[in-house]
């Protein structure tokens, strides 16, 4: 990846050149380079940094998969793409704010003379939203249909793009042939509308060519002009909408395979940059992760491949969708750094108090099916809280709806419900609509008293009691008996919602008394009594791992 950092030394060790020389002859030294300050007063943006001090502040280590992404910038030729490139990299400080920074990314000769971009060329931005650092790599790649190969090779290694149309020109051929390169590659495209100040330019008109040609609604058009800002819009498209849709544990059956597994998860994980690894640990389950995944399908083939190639076995936990979290107070911002946390571990879902609301991930789905189906699939869309949106027929027989769902009302078995009440004949799909307000409760399970973090769940408040007794009813069927009884409970905080109840062995103590006096069965009928009463307190109940894998099935798999 190529950086300005050195641009930097080189400038230096001219300048210190031009200024022996010219104390030797007695003329005047070279300007000094504007300071800090300087930059300061030229409206620089505070979270941008000079080369400079980039060089000696940014560690490059520290940026984690998380906080990094790719992104192109793709166009027509001569519909600005260097220009904008040049802006982006005046507005994070990689280069000093000048007139003479034209082109900047055009390194060879013959660029700088036709002005145009023949060979697709690398920068690394460092850019600050909303309290976290970002590293951008962007790309510039030409615009000319000669060159378009580099395009094609640049689109492979990003996660969105910047597609550029000029405001007086409109789209032309290398623009819908770039988008679709960027559309079959299922990158985010973010269009922009460039040289809107110009005296013949058309916006709007630009804007409704995108839209008919693009199916891009005009509201997400970016205008841009002499003075542009994008960075903001691109961080939200290109990296949060980049917030996994779907998460899980992962564990090794055996902890002495963990190093196998992580060699593997990392080896696949190279060429799949959408799934998402941070590491984890269970009491029960010992160490593993957590992955993200773009859903159940990408989670299945991810989990087929590690049994296929690397003959892997795992456990995995109940698929979770992350969840948002608005803090109440300032003290909490500041422990955490930001107003808004995102919350992909159901253990740490913070309490009602320290939160002003939660949200939960939302998605517009679209159900085609025969008309007879139409009454069943809408009574399965309400029991999962969906919001009908459309309803149209498409054809004599065939009828289209669409729906708001919560994430994680689909993520698990929606899809399996659908096929098998259409018959097979239904189709489901969906895209990311953003996040909502949801009334969301933290629900733990206890064993005796004590909370199994893995089995802790975050559930919309109408359905806590079903989906505690479900949780309780299958861990009661796969908990060994103990020689004291089991109390399992499902919780909201400190109310109890559900419980089930697993017996203790029990020995007859009576078995020698042959008559006698009652008193002498009653006391040992109460010594028993009190000696489970001892054994229950101090004794440990422990989840073996095939009664986990039992419980982390879905309801629909019991």
């Amino acid at each position: 990846m190529w950086t300005l950092a050195g641009q930097g030394c080189w400038r230096r060790r001219a300048l210190a050149a031009w200024a022996t020389r010219a104390a030797r002859r007695g003329l005047p030294g070279p300007r000094p380079a504007p300071t800090r300050g300087a930059a300061a007063e030229s409206k620089t943006p505070d979270r941008s940094y000079s080369s400079a001090d980039r060089k000696e502040k940014i560690d490059m280590s520290r940026f984690s998969v998380e906080n990094t992404r790719n992104f192109s910038i793709i166009a027509h030729v001569d519909h600005g793409k260097s220009t904008l490139a040049d802006r982006l990299l005046e507005l994070t400080g990689a280069i000093d704010k000048t007139k003479n920074n034209k082109q900047v990314l055009d390194k060879l000769q013959v660029e700088r003379e036709r002005g145009i971009t023949v060979k697709a060329q690398t920068a690394s931005l460092f850019y600050d939203y909303e309290g976290k650092q970002y590293l951008l790599n962007l790309i510039d790649t030409p615009g000319h249909v000669d060159f378009s190969y580099e395009v094609s090779r640049s689109l492979s290694a990003c996660q969105g793009v910047l597609l550029v149309v000029d405001a007086n020109e409109g789209i032309q051929a290398q623009t819908v042939a770039n988008f679709f390169l960027a559309f079959e590659a299922q990158l985010s495209v973010i269009p922009v509308i460039n040289k809107i100040d110009l005296k013949n330019a058309d916006p709007e008109s630009v804007e409704k060519q995108i839209e008919k040609v693009f199916d891009i609604p005009s509201d997400e058009c970016i205008k841009t002009g002499s003075n542009i800002d994008v960075l903001d819009e691109t961080v939200e498209e290109i990296i949060l909408s980049s917030i996994s849709m779907s998460i899980l544990g992962m564990y090794p059956i055996d902890q002495s395979e963990y190093n196998n597994l992580k060699s593997a998860i990392e080896k696949l994980t190279l060429n799949d940059s959408s799934v998402t690894v941070h590491r984890d640990s269970s009491l029960a389950l010992g160490a593993g992760w957590r992955l993200g995944f773009l859903g159940l399908l990408h989670m299945e083939v991810f989990n087929q491949r590690l049994e296929q190639e690397y003959n892997a076995s795992v456990i995995l936990t109940t698929p979770t969708v992350p969840y948002k979290a608005v803090l109440s107070s300032a003290k909490l911002i500041k422990e955490y750094r930001e107003k808004e946390i995102t919350i992909i571990n159901p253990a740490q879902f913070p309490d009602k108090s320290k939160v002003t609301e939660y949200l939960e991930p939302i998605v517009l789905g679209t159900i085609i099916t025969p008309d007879e189906y139409t009454g069943k699939i809408m009574m399965l869309c309400q029991a999962r809280r969906a919001v009908q949106k459309n309803m149209m027929y498409i054809d004599q027989n065939r009828i289209m709806l669409k729906y708001l769902f919560p994430l994680n009302e689909i993520v698990v078995d929606f899809y399996d419900s659908l096929k098998s009440l259409s018959s097979g004949y239904a189709s489901f799909d969906y895209e990311d609509a953003g996040y909502q307000t949801a009334e969301l409760v933290k629900m733990d399970i206890l064993l005796n008293g004590n909370i199994v973090e893995e089995l802790v769940t975050v559930v919309h408040k109408d359905k806590a009691y079903s989906a505690g007794k479900a949780i309780c009813e299958r861990l009661k069927d796969s908990l060994p008996r103990q020689l004291f009884e089991i109390a399992i409970q499902a919780a909201l905080g400190s109310k109890i919602i559900a419980r089930e109840t697993v017996k203790a062995y029990r020995k007859n103590v009576l078995a020698k008394c042959y008559g006698g006096d009652i008193t002498r069965k009653m006391k040992l009928l109460k010594r028993q009594a009190e000696g489970k009463k001892k054994l229950r307190k101090v004794g440990n109940v422990e989840v073996p791992k095939d009664a986990f894998i039992k419980v982390l099935k879905t309801q629909s798999d019991k």
